[in-house]
């Protein structure tokens, strides 16, 4: 390995250089104008932790139909079907890492710090697992997969079944899975997600089947007072630019025909008062999905005691100079109630 200088080391020098404004820096670190996964899953009462050797969930996936109506003296008939049924998925880690020579601290000391030289290496190797954490949140894993998680494709599956069918939920598995963190979707349909193609971005098409989508997964917990894993309703739509775009046009085109289905606000397009918001990461699926996403059912669960786990070494071996901190999370991504979520989409493909 290279002898590394004062001079040799890019960090050290763009940070003790004169005139950048003390303490401060432009952040370019990516080409993401907004990122989703970690700031809308891993907030208060948006994330959970658990033990054991997978993500678990229960679902109850029917009622008895013991309910009756009868008359005077009339016999019991006493029901106990199975409505119980219970969902997993692995664990998953991830990894990132930065160091530092206890050199490159001293050339950066005051008076020519401009920036403190550990901070940015901490903030670069945390902006590389932020970006890491969006692209596979927007991705699902082949079923071979035993390292990468389970993101949205996953969980809310795209179909190219017409949207009169099942009334929409047709969402079942993704491609070459049989289940769906271990629940058949035909043996237990209600275990699926609102999944219908379009065709063109129209009043009678996209937004018919958008509007019908935002009703048909509104959905309501059957008994009150019931315990849920739901933390709330907080839906929100994404889709790529191609989508909003010509969305955008629609808008500026519109009449009184298209009425309050579609409109306008602060520059966002709005459907049933709910915007629709840019994914980046969605420019590269040629489907041009909506992925209709409620917070209060999507989540992720963090093992305990291992999440953002900081294990740093005083001196790395091989190199005495140098410290380095690892920060490890084992975790998953899941979804405990797939019928409120949806997906319309031109065709059923993925992008790799």
């Amino acid at each position: 390995m290279p002898t590394l200088t004062a001079t040799g080391i890019a960090d050290l020098v763009s940070t003790t250089i004169n005139e950048l404004g003390e303490l401060k820096m432009t952040d370019l670190m990516s080409d993401y104008q907004k990122t989703e996964a970690l700031k809308r899953t891993v907030k208060k009462n948006k994330m959970t932790f658990d033990a054991g050797p997978r993500v678990e969930f229960n679902l109850i996936t029917d009622h008895n139909d013991s309910a009756r109506f009868v008359g005077l003296y009339a016999q019991d008939v006493v029901n106990v079907p199975n409505v119980m049924a219970t969902g997993a998925v692995d664990w998953r880690h991830i990894t990132w890492n930065w160091g530092l020579d206890r050199r490159e601290v001293k050339f950066n000391r005051s008076p020519r710090k401009i920036v403190d030289l550990t901070k940015t290496r901490r903030m670069a190797a945390f902006g590389s697992a932020i970006i890491a954490f969006e692209k596979r949140f927007w991705r699902s894993p082949s079923s071979d997969s035993t390292t990468l998680p389970h993101g949205v494709p996953y969980w809310i599956v795209k179909s190219n079944t017409a949207h009169t069918t099942n009334d929409g939920f047709n969402g079942t598995v993704p491609s070459g899975y049989t289940d769906v963190a271990g629940i058949n979707p035909t043996s237990q349909p209600r275990w699926r997600n609102w999944a219908c193609q379009y065709t063109a971005i129209t009043k009678d098409d996209l937004i018919r089947k958008l509007r019908k989508a935002l009703v048909y997964t509104d959905f309501e917990t059957l008994v009150d007072g019931m315990s849920t894993y739901n933390t709330g309703d907080d839906l929100s739509m994404y889709a790529n630019y191609n989508t909003i775009s010509a969305l955008e046009e629609l808008l500026e085109d519109q009449n009184d025909d298209l009425g309050s289905d579609l409109a306008s606000m602060d520059g966002k397009v709005i459907v049933r008062r709910t915007p629709i918001k840019f994914m980046k990461e969605l420019d590269g699926d040629t489907t041009n999905p909506i992925y209709g996403i409620n917070w209060g059912e999507f989540k992720t669960m963090g093992l305990r005691g291992e999440w953002m786990y900081e294990t740093m070494l005083d001196e790395v071996p091989g190199q005495h100079t140098v410290s380095a901190v690892h920060t490890d999370c084992t975790f998953n991504w899941f979804c405990r109630n797939r019928r409120r979520n949806f997906v319309l989409a031109t065709d059923t493909t993925m992008p790799a």
